[in-house]
């Protein structure tokens, strides 16, 4: 280990993008990442069977891209991190084998790490050290979280999640309904900048009176998906041409709104000053423009990474795992899950 810090590889599997990570410290090295993404399009959505394969075979050629990239040898490296959990279980099943075998080989302790904890952690390869505490709200195509981050390694506090539909699953299945292909995300905020955010009035899941009081930083995107779809349908079944643009600067106006009031609110009332927004969907250009308008409204530090840092990526894993290996935590045992369900508390398996 040098002056500089660990030198950790990271491995993501969660989903369908095989990445690896180099991280020396809280500098990237290398971020090498191998989608599946166009064997899934044709079924519009992930389907765990092939994105396991697609793991399978990317492994080693996507290691191997890692360390060129990052001109270092597999055996340089001070430490192992994978993500355990939470993912589709046999994705996981795939990346935690390989970390194993890789560890076990190189002699090297392993680092098993929380998937959402580590979308947080990313942020301190472009923007240095997390403030303690932070506000970090987790947007992607299985998550829609608000936690309260004590310490990246050990204190992570759930304050709210979603009780159904993710926001980026919302955004898949809206896609489908509008005709734009999968991955819904970026194919509705670019027809978006094309329409107008008030052409529908979508409704707001969670931010009646009695739901800001039972479910105050939770969120609910089932129902809107829904009013999306029925809105359609209407027009369809009168022969109406469905104006897409307008259609979807309006829902993705319903998420962002619902999205950035409740993560402001919980920076507010928790006296935090710090909100860090991570996971796919913080690639959405509309969510980075309004949590950044209210932010400064209200006097809170925003902090976005890079879009390529926004979605799953080993660079993630690496960060996190580098972190955990500076201060000193204990590592994995070999015997390490993998947890399809990793409740966020644990940041580390053991």
């Amino acid at each position: 280990m040098t002056g500089d810090g660990p030198l950790v590889l990271g491995i993501e599997t969660s989903c369908d993008e095989t990445g690896v990570g180099i991280v020396r410290g809280r500098t990237l090295l290398a971020d090498a990442v191998a989608s599946s993404v166009e064997e899934h399009a044709r079924f519009g959505g992930v389907v765990p069977e092939v994105a396991s394969r697609a793991h399978l075979e990317a492994m080693v050629p996507t290691i191997e891209r890692a360390c060129a990239d990052a001109q270092v040898r597999v055996d340089d490296v001070d430490a192992v991190a994978v993500t355990s959990g939470p993912g589709l279980a046999g994705a996981l099943l795939v990346g935690v084998a390989a970390a194993k075998a890789l560890a076990l080989a190189l002699g090297k302790p392993i680092y098993g790490v929380n998937h959402l904890a580590a979308h947080v952690a990313v942020d301190q390869l472009e923007h240095g050290p997390l403030p303690e505490p932070c506000l970090a709200l987790l947007v992607s195509g299985g998550h829609s979280s608000l936690l309260r981050v004590g310490d990246i390694t050990g204190d992570v506090v759930p304050l709210g999640a979603t009780i159904d539909d993710a926001a980026g699953e919302a955004f898949d299945k809206v896609a489908r309904v509008l005709g734009l292909p999968f991955p819904g995300g970026p194919h509705i905020d670019r027809a978006a900048r094309e329409g107008d955010t008030s052409y529908v009035d979508f409704p707001r899941g969670l931010t009646g009176a009695k739901d800001m009081r039972e479910h105050r930083y939770d969120f609910s995107f089932s129902g809107l998906k829904t009013a999306v779809a029925r809105w359609v349908e209407a027009r369809q079944r009168d022969g109406d041409t469905v104006p897409v643009a307008h259609v979807a600067a309006a829902f993705q106006e319903a998420v962002v709104d619902v999205l950035t009031r409740k993560a402001v609110l919980a920076c507010t009332e928790e006296g935090i000053a710090h909100l860090l927004i991570g996971g796919g969907v913080a690639a959405n250009t509309r969510l980075r423009a309004v949590a950044a308008q209210r932010c400064e409204a209200a006097g809170i530090e925003l902090r976005v990474p890079r879009p390529g840092l926004c979605t799953d990526n080993g660079a993630m894993v690496a960060a996190l795992g580098a972190e955990l290996v500076a201060r000193g935590a204990t590592a994995s045992s070999l015997d390490l899950p993998a947890d399809s369900s990793m409740p966020v508390t644990d940041v580390v398996a053991r």
